[in-house]
């Protein structure tokens, strides 16, 4: 089956123009925010054409320039055995695309003077005071082994933000540091955060902190640093102040409401795994573990404003979240020259990395196009969004679809941008 870009370019842009407002963002036709209804045809026939051939199951798109909906579209299906379609309240599974989530609110306490990037984790985790880092070297049979020392400094609330921490992901790249996270088993039997963390403290470092990025579990654990601050649940502290303030009903760790589980989105079921040795959950079935750093349950709408709150500087509806000057924080690099990338350095050739977020340091070197000072952020089973400030864009994409996560955050940079018609309009004056 094949669809053409041409039979398309009518019908979407009557479709986009008409389509459901992204959680009350109003919607407009792509020309009049600056894009070619024709070029972006091209998304619509493409993964008409993915869905096809049976790449992905379904998936789900917006793009929001100037705080309006320019393109909302979904397509195929939400779960592959009951061939349910996805809606624009599908639910997926976001996994990283948590951490922004748990970096802004932990952002929140930094304003409130209830928490400090410059203080060591073990104010608030104490199992953290102590902890080694193991360097590998190769033994006399050839074989790696671990030598162990101390950490010249502590792990601060800085490096948990900006992955610095020292910490890995055993699920992710190899390594026997990597090893001794599988084999720990960290998440056997359900802990709840505490325990969690506690488990991961015993463990060894495995770069010194704040000299590495290495992706890790570190957004986990500042997860349940604000559970420490605030004496509540991760959920509970995230549904205070994002979750119920910013309309974002749908977004959860677990489908504990059961009118709900025929709207979650399943991936092929030869496609369910995540990392080494990590797979797929069934999020319908509770449980005590709430991961700060990949847990949460959400769709396209409930993303749409958590991003329009962050592209318009801290604020959505007349509320304010964060200060513009706090956002503009987050979204700029923090590696510096000190930080260097490690071996599996996820935002890529261009990027640093900043509180929470990829941040795009030129226009050129990366191998997609973009702007100086985008930041994004995807997540394991195929989600992903970026933020492009001086454009005032943004673009939220999901699907449920692990093997392909790779590919389309660059081809949606290269379509979505090559539609573009002029670059932005100022940003009305606030009052």
């Amino acid at each position: 089956m094949r669809v053409t870009f041409e039979a398309l370019a009518f019908v979407a842009g009557l479709s986009i123009a008409t389509a459901a407002s992204a959680q009350g963002l109003p919607n407009t036709k792509p020309e009049q925010v600056g894009f070619s209804s024709g070029r972006l045809a091209r998304l619509t026939a493409t993964f008409q054409n993915e869905v096809a051939k049976g790449v992905i199951p379904g998936a789900s798109l917006v793009i929001v320039r100037e705080g309006r909906v320019a393109y909302s579209e979904t397509f195929g299906v939400a779960n592959p055995d009951t061939k349910t379609p996805v809606t624009k309240d599908t639910i997926f599974r976001i996994y990283s695309m948590t951490k922004p989530i748990v970096s802004v609110a932990a952002m929140m306490l930094v304003e409130e003077g209830k928490l400090a990037l410059g203080e060591p984790v073990s104010k608030y985790i104490p199992q953290f005071k102590d902890v080694q880092v193991a360097v590998e070297k190769p033994g006399a049979d050839g074989k790696p082994t671990l030598e162990y020392g101390p950490a010249k400094r502590q792990m601060t609330i800085q490096d948990l933000l900006r992955h610095s921490a020292g910490l890995t992901y055993g699920a992710f790249g190899t390594g026997a540091v990597k090893q001794l996270y599988r084999e720990a088993q960290l998440l056997a039997n359900d802990p709840d955060n505490a325990e969690f963390v506690d488990r991961l403290a015993k463990l060894p470092l495995m770069f010194q902190p704040g000299t590495t990025w290495e992706y890790s579990q570190a957004t986990d654990v500042l997860g349940r640093v604000i559970e420490v601050v605030e004496g509540k649940s991760l959920y509970q502290a995230l549904k205070e102040r994002l979750f119920d303030p910013l309309g974002m009903t749908e977004t959860t760790f677990y489908l504990t409401d059961a009118s709900k589980h025929a709207r979650l989105a399943e991936p092929f079921s030869h496609d369910r795994e995540i990392g080494t040795n990590a797979f797929i959950g069934d999020p319908r079935q509770p449980g005590k573990y709430e991961s700060g750093g990949g847990g949460l349950l959400s769709t396209t709408g409930d993303y749409t404003r958590f991003l329009q709150m962050m592209i318009e500087g801290g604020s959505l509806d007349g509320k304010r979240y964060l200060s513009p000057k706090t956002v503009a924080y987050m979204t700029s690099d923090h590696m510096g020259e000190k930080v260097v990338p490690g071996p599996l350095y996820l935002p890529g050739d261009g990027y640093g990395f900043g509180l929470g977020f990829a941040v795009r340091k030129s226009n050129g070197v990366a191998a997609a196009p973009g702007t100086e000072g985008d930041y994004s952020w995807g997540g394991a089973a195929g989600t992903a969004f970026w933020v492009d400030p001086k454009e005032r864009m943004f673009v939220v994409f999901m699907m449920q679809a692990p093997k392909q996560r790779g590919q389309y955050p660059r081809m949606l940079k290269n379509m979505i941008y090559a539609a573009f018609e002029r670059t932005a309009k100022p940003a009305p004056l606030q009052d």
